[in-house]
């Protein structure tokens, strides 16, 4: 019998749904095993920390608020609702975190912050080869803070309405009326900077 033989008769391994394993990794984690989170943080860090960017424009501040999620997030474990979508939670904390590390700029400086560059290269912009790819960052950057954040966890995070509105604490018609309006601002934003949407 050859090795294809052999292959073709072994039992399959069914895989598991990204919800199932987080079921399974918050229910490792409740009853101690460190692991069961840790798996937790290497499917969320890099998303969460995305979202965080999008909102905050800074590097250092999105990596500061990635990790005060997660260390939200594992000391409310145990209210989690377990028929809840871990992901949604997470998405939840990471957003509000967000939101207050806004609040807190705006109390120190009592205005709106100005729009600043770069800070270095980061994963997103080692991602970013092409100059249309940069130039839509751009135009994304330049939207209200309500419509980035939409936009980046419809089209960048692939959110549905209705998880986006629970994330956000908003109706589900007033986050397709944040995206479309936050769409309409990035085709005007294009074609005023000569791409084509």
């Amino acid at each position: 019998m050859g090795v294809s033989a052999v292959l073709l008769e072994a039992p399959r391994i069914a895989t598991l749904d990204p919800a199932q394993l987080d079921r399974l990794d918050v229910a490792r984690t409740l009853r101690g095993d460190p692991n069961g989170f840790t798996g937790l943080v290497e499917r969320y860090e890099r998303p969460i920390y995305h979202l965080t960017y999008r909102m905050l424009r800074n590097a250092d501040e999105a990596a500061d608020v990635t990790q005060e999620c997660f260390f939200k997030a594992y000391r409310a474990l145990a209210s989690f609702k377990p028929e809840a979508k871990f992901s949604t939670w997470i998405y939840a904390i990471a957003y509000h975190a967000a939101i207050d590390r806004i609040n807190k700029r705006k109390r120190l400086s009592n205005d709106e912050m100005p729009d600043r560059a770069d800070p270095g290269a980061g994963p997103e912009q080692q991602a970013v080869l092409s100059d249309q790819a940069r130039r839509l960052r751009g135009a994304i950057d330049a939207l209200p803070e309500k419509y980035r954040t939409v936009i980046t966890l419809f089209h960048i995070q692939g959110k549905r309405y209705e998880e986006i509105a629970e994330v956000l604490s908003l109706p589900i018609g007033t986050v397709k009326t944040h995206l479309f309006r936050a769409k309409e601002q990035l085709r005007i934003l294009l074609e005023n900077d000569g791409v084509t949407p």
